[in-house]
């Protein structure tokens, strides 16, 4: 069956991709994102459906952090009380409904993020990118394959 995706940055796609040339398993992306809608699209429809609504007032970045951490709990619901076994990367064994209700509760969370950062200034896949330059550089590969430790256990 078709599901609507999002186009994350770029840069997450090549991530996967060096992933898969290096040997490593790409789990995080076993299916690639519709090209078709970018995160200027969503945010333009979002922005688009606040306004004919009149929503905009309700909108502090403060509210719609917390309203984001309230759709966190949502998603984290649906993934409650099974295994990691249960929540293997692609969600294999789940029913066509629990899918659905994971898939909803992700788009929840992505619009709240999409709507912090338009009312809070972000451009989300500029931050987003700078952000993963970041990590590359507190987490060198060559370092930290295979760890799950913080950055401040390796740099002492």
């Amino acid at each position: 069956r078709e599901r609507a995706m999002v186009l994350l940055p770029a840069a997450v796609r090549v991530l996967a991709l060096s992933a898969g040339r290096a040997g490593l398993s790409p789990q995080c992306c076993a299916s690639p994102f519709s090209e078709s809608v970018t995160l200027e699209d969503l945010r333009r429809e979002q922005a688009e459906f606040v306004a004919e609504r009149d929503w905009a007032q309700f909108h502090t970045p403060r509210s719609l952090a917390l309203a984001l951490v309230g759709e966190v709990g949502e998603l984290c619901e649906t993934l409650q009380w099974r295994s990691d076994e249960g929540a293997r990367p692609g969600l294999p064994g789940w029913t066509d409904d629990e899918r659905v209700a994971f898939e909803d509760e992700l788009a929840d969370v992505l619009s709240y993020v999409l709507r912090l950062a338009d009312v809070a200034g972000v451009d989300l896949p500029v931050a987003t990118k700078r952000k993963f330059a970041k990590n590359r550089d507190k987490y060198p590969a060559e370092v930290v394959r295979g760890s799950a430790a913080k950055y401040s256990q390796y740099r002492r």
